[in-house]
């Protein structure tokens, strides 16, 4: 066991100590700040106003086409060519003409700017024109507009999940659906990511011949789980710095933002806004924090289960796949041999991502149950399926299943290990590796 220490001890510590682990480890809490931080920071500070220039032609705009926040109508009597020439000149952003005959016309609309026309400018403008033009054929079929906009209805339905114990609790599609897509690449990234540590750290002692020092003192079990624990405590190592950096970056990034959004609101308050305005505000801002309806949804799941499931099944799934890529490093002696040996193993890998694209959109469909119980799939498609509730009895079998799953692969991979880590000079075939399972001693 001491022996096993000490490896273990090692892998760890040499790892930790590179410039590449830190560097990763602050640079990822700071990435995950900056996503909630510069589209809310956007939205605050977005001044980019656009003048409008029209040229109305059929007459039938002038007045209705109503001023925004960020787009300002101006009525011109000119005509198009000559807006186009004093476009440089003057201070409007865009020039748009509006034919004559736009009634029977619709695409005859023209648009030119100074630069180039934002996808969202274009939108905005367009539909105002649609919604007016529409408006304009309706009265024209003597058809009541008043009523019309009395009659339409917004459907904006709250969802509820229903407790064990018969009662309600507020739940967030979108943010499970975020979460979960956060979950599965997680652990996509590292089940590839610190395997493929296990696999490349076993090469390059085998090419280096220190193993043949090494296994003079350690049997070559000890020393595989060794090296599978030691980089899979790196692991845990930079998850538990990346969530409490993630925490604190996101709570002084949320208290300043919080302020600027209070600010902002006091303004509306002192320029008259109504409480509809002012809602309308708070609703904008948000929708423009990714973040919210993923913590609405970890608040209905419990923090706590998802942090414990998340470690269980990061530690089962990175066991499994990790003895593995222990297993093909100890049979060859190189990468590029190794990459006929990893299709079979990264194809598990690869089908857990694709079918957590299929959970997301439908978590108990009977292909979201199997993948998050067959061992070599759940560790990733059990955390994508989390965060729409999963009841306990299908996590602890999944986690069971998991369990058996990696003391299996882990006694293939040992059986392997034992023998490959000591062949030199000859590459092995699949038939061959089959052998050493069953080998004797």
């Amino acid at each position: 066991m001491n022996k096993i220490l000490l490896i273990i001890q090692r892998e760890y510590t040499t790892r930790v100590r590179k410039k590449s682990f830190w560097i990763a480890s602050l640079l990822v809490p700071i990435l995950i700040a900056a996503i909630y931080a510069i589209p809310l920071y956007l939205f605050l500070n977005s001044n980019d106003t656009k003048t409008i220039e029209v040229v109305d032609e059929s007459k039938l705009f002038k007045g209705k086409l109503q001023s925004e926040e960020d787009i300002t109508f101006k009525f011109i009597e000119t005509t198009f060519d000559q807006a186009k020439k004093n476009l440089y000149k003057g201070n409007a952003d865009i020039v748009v003409s509006i034919p004559k005959d736009i009634l029977d016309n619709p695409n005859g609309v023209k648009m030119v700017g100074k630069k180039s026309i934002g996808l969202s400018t274009q939108f905005s403008i367009q539909g105002k024109i649609q919604n007016e033009l529409r408006n304009i054929k309706l009265q024209r079929a003597n058809i009541d507009l008043k009523v019309l906009e009395e009659n339409k209805v917004n459907v904006n339905a709250k969802t509820y999940t229903l407790n064990e114990d018969g009662g309600e609790q507020s739940s967030s599609s979108t943010g499970a659906m975020i979460l979960a897509g956060i979950f599965g690449m997680i652990l996509y990234i590292s089940a590839f990511l610190y395997g493929s540590q296990v696999m490349n750290g076993v090469i390059e002692e085998k090419s280096n011949r220190i193993i043949e020092v090494m296994i003079s003192s350690v049997r070559p079990f000890q020393l595989m789980m060794g090296k599978i624990v030691g980089v899979g405590l790196v692991g845990l190592t930079q998850f538990l710095l990346w969530g409490v950096l993630t925490f604190g970056a996101s709570t002084a990034t949320t208290a300043i933002m919080s302020g600027k959004i209070q600010e902002k609101v006091e303004t509306l308050k002192q320029s008259g806004a109504g409480s509809d305005e002012i809602k309308k505000y708070q609703d904008s801002v948000k929708d423009t924090n990714p973040l919210s309806s993923i913590s609405q949804t970890i608040e209905n799941i419990s923090l706590a289960k998802i942090i414990i499931c998340f470690f269980l099944f990061y530690i089962g799934g990175y066991l499994l796949y990790s003895s593995l890529f222990a297993a093909i490093g100890s049979a060859v002696e190189n990468a590029s041999e190794a990459q006929q040996f990893m299709f079979p193993v990264t194809i598990p890998i690869i089908l857990s991502f694709i079918l957590a694209q299929v959970i997301i959109q439908k978590p108990d469909s009977p292909i979201a149950f199997w993948a998050s119980i067959f061992p070599l799939t759940s560790p990733i498609d059990m955390m994508v399926r989390l965060p729409f509730g999963v009841p306990n009895w299908e996590i602890a079998l999944s986690f069971v299943l998991l369990v058996f799953g990696f003391l299996g692969t882990t006694w293939f991979a040992g059986k392997v290990y034992r023998v490959g880590i000591l062949m030199y000079g000859k590459k092995p075939t699949w038939k061959e590796i089959s052998k050493w399972v069953f080998y004797k001693g």
